[in-house]
């Protein structure tokens, strides 16, 4: 394993970035050129790769699995591995590290997804084609007392799709990565994940399943980061999945938080930008979004714009906050160790804001992913937000994975612990905006077109 981190220290220090350096912005209509400064290429090129690093370091490249966070006994996130394997696709690109071993990787992480135990048992990996959230990073069984996760198992499933979109070559390493990411994708078994029509949510896809106990009470409803898992289901075979899509969609909310704003709203900023890492909705309507008139990728940009305002607002008088340093979702916290006068501070919540009537868990704590991973939403403002809270905090925004998941100026605490699933949006939607590689790949894999046609999304372009 040093070996091959010195490997791509040296590729990325002697040969460079070979991947295009146009900027585009992507709107409802399309993309169009859009030029960035060189100190800009300079800082996103420097945040992307401090991201890659840490699907590389925090990896065991035997099995493939992905630290949860850079910790020294965490276990593997299922959701990491599906961030990393684009991130490696993003390395190739870049000349971080050469597309052999970005395959070898690949076909380590799907050789073993493939082979590890499917079971009832409390110790395997998985059920009924989906995994368990959380691994351990050695044996890959189960970890914890943890949950056969749906969303977690989506994300894993949407890098895989990437992943056998991306290594299209007639080469045998890349041949078998496609084979056995057909065989991951094709056994699941969607249909046992719908909840009972007389559930809480009846008729949504369950948020995930325990060991006798059966089925999560809580379905997957109202809008939140599983968008994308409704596309994948669908585009997977799921039977009745129209009628759980429905469901969804009747338990969406709508809100005017500020004039011309309005949207569907979540709290935490990450719930709309997951879904977007992956499928590109610029254009692309459900009925409900078509009474609407507007897209999804529409949606995200107002939520992000509504952070924006919110944090202008400033409600409960934090530091720092202003219209260049913006950005709640969920996020570790300074906690109540930092607990002065009448400031209370959170360890890791769901933070989140959808303007001053309905937030979350708002102690003051900034996420930067949160702005940046909404870069292909507003590019300019992302930028000019990223560099102003360069400028007030310096070094102390960096830390080993580059800029930090979190931090809070009222209390003066920097966080110095890295996620997968912060990172992984993180280097992959500047991904996207510098060059649309995921968007590219995944958008043409049957499952996603399916799905969306299945769903009745339609194109208003």
């Amino acid at each position: 394993m040093k070996t091959f981190k010195m490997i791509l220290l040296v590729v990325f220090v002697f040969v460079g970035c070979k991947a295009q350096q146009d900027q585009l912005v992507f709107t409802s209509k399309g993309k169009v050129d859009y030029q960035i400064s060189q100190d800009d290429i300079k800082l996103l090129d420097s945040i992307q790769y401090r991201s890659f690093l840490f699907f590389v370091n925090e990896a065991n490249p035997e099995n493939g699995l992905v630290k949860d966070k850079n910790w020294d006994d965490a276990p593997s996130s299922i959701a990491s591995v599906g961030f990393a394997l684009p991130s490696y696709a993003v390395g190739v690109e870049r000349n971080w590290i050469t597309r052999e071993k970005a395959a070898q990787l690949t076909l380590n992480t799907l050789k073993f997804f493939y082979n590890s135990t499917q079971s009832e048992e409390a110790d395997a990996t998985g059920f009924k084609g989906l995994y368990y959230h959380f691994l351990k990073m050695d044996s890959g069984k189960r970890e914890w007392n943890c949950e056969l996760s749906t969303i977690d198992t989506g994300i894993l499933m949407m890098g895989i799709i990437f992943a056998r979109n991306y290594f299209d070559l007639d080469k045998k390493n890349e041949t078998e990565i496609r084979s056995l990411a057909q065989k991951v994708l094709e056994r699941i078994d969607w249909d046992f994940f719908i909840m009972d029509s007389n559930g809480k949510d009846p008729n949504t896809v369950s948020m995930g399943w325990l060991p006798n106990e059966g089925l999560h009470h809580m379905g997957w409803s109202g809008y939140n980061e599983a968008l994308f898992l409704y596309v994948l289901a669908a585009g997977s075979g799921m039977k009745g999945v129209e009628q759980a899509y429905n469901s969804w969609l009747s338990t969406y909310d709508w809100r005017t938080p500020y004039p011309e704003l309005s949207h569907v709203a979540f709290p935490p900023m990450f719930g709309h930008q997951f879904a977007h890492t992956f499928i590109d909705f610029r254009g692309l309507t459900d009925k409900f979004m078509k009474e609407k008139g507007i897209d999804y990728f529409e949606n995200s940009r107002r939520a992000a714009l509504v952070q924006k305002n919110y944090a202008i607002d400033n409600p409960h008088n934090w530091i720092g906050y202003d219209s260049l340093c913006w950005g709640i979702s969920a996020s570790d916290g300074p906690g109540d160790k930092y607990n002065f006068d009448d400031k209370n501070f959170y360890t890791y919540a769901g933070r989140g804001t959808s303007g001053v009537d309905l937030n979350y868990f708002d102690d003051g704590t900034i996420a930067p992913y949160a702005s940046l991973a909404s870069i292909v939403f507003e590019p300019e403002l992302v930028l000019k937000t990223i560099n102003s809270m360069n400028e007030k905090y310096g070094s102390k925004l960096w830390g080993k994975y580059g800029i930090v998941d979190s931090f809070n100026p009222t209390a003066n605490w920097f966080c110095d612990t890295y996620y997968g699933i912060v990172e992984g949006p993180k280097l992959l939607m500047i991904e996207n905006f510098r060059s649309g590689l995921v968007w590219n790949y995944v958008m043409k894999d049957k499952i996603i077109q399916d799905g969306l046609d299945k769903l009745e999304f339609e194109n208003i372009k």
